[in-house]
């Protein structure tokens, strides 16, 4: 049996023939990574067709900037930051992000109510949040930024990623409750 196409080359070779624009190798890194960075782009877009126009345009910058990246530091990293940055740049571009700060940020614990909540209905109620409180929430909750790492990302201050972090959670609290509600009401009782 022959082996797949995108094991045939390491990938400091793909890299290196996709610096020298050749197609078949940026085919090969597009087969290696385009899942990877597809569900990366779902976590920060409001819908599949969103991610899929991300995931092109990532793509493009990619092989467009593929020259400057000189080895150092890991290669999926360099192109997860590209694609978290497309993203955040699509939704500038679409409307400002809101400057008010909440007031009250205490503890917004939804970690206990995940549990048992199918992982494409969590993606969902992530995807449905508002633009603002969507890309902090991801920024910060799942991919470790910190609120000033996240703040210069999104050109917003330190306590406005925090409201809108806070916000976030508010709503996806919300969302989980709303889901066990309606799992419970749905089920079917014995005894009746």
């Amino acid at each position: 049996m022959k082996p797949l196409a995108v094991n045939s080359h390491s990938l400091e070779h793909i890299i290196s023939e996709c610096q020298k624009n050749k197609r078949k190798a940026q085919n090969e890194l597009f087969t290696k990574y385009k899942d990877t960075l597809y569900f990366l782009s779902l976590k920060y877009c409001r819908n599949e067709a969103d991610a899929e126009d991300n995931l092109q345009e990532s793509f493009m910058t990619i092989f467009e900037k593929i020259k400057t990246y000189k080895g150092k530091g890991s290669f999926e990293g360099w192109m997860k930051r590209i694609t978290i940055y497309k993203a955040i740049d699509r939704y500038k571009k679409q409307k400002e992000f809101p400057t008010e700060e909440f007031p009250s940020l205490e503890d917004t614990s939804i970690e206990k109510e995940l549990t048992k909540i199918p992982l494409g209905t969590l993606l969902g109620f992530v995807q449905e949040l508002p633009d603002q409180y969507r890309l902090v929430f991801n920024l910060f909750q799942l991919d470790g930024y910190s609120h000033r790492e996240v703040s210069q990302m999104l050109s917003i201050s330190e306590s406005t990623s925090k409201s809108n972090y806070h916000r976030a959670k508010l709503i996806l609290k919300q969302k989980i409750t709303d889901y066990h509600l309606e799992v419970q009401k749905n089920k079917p009782s014995y005894g009746s």
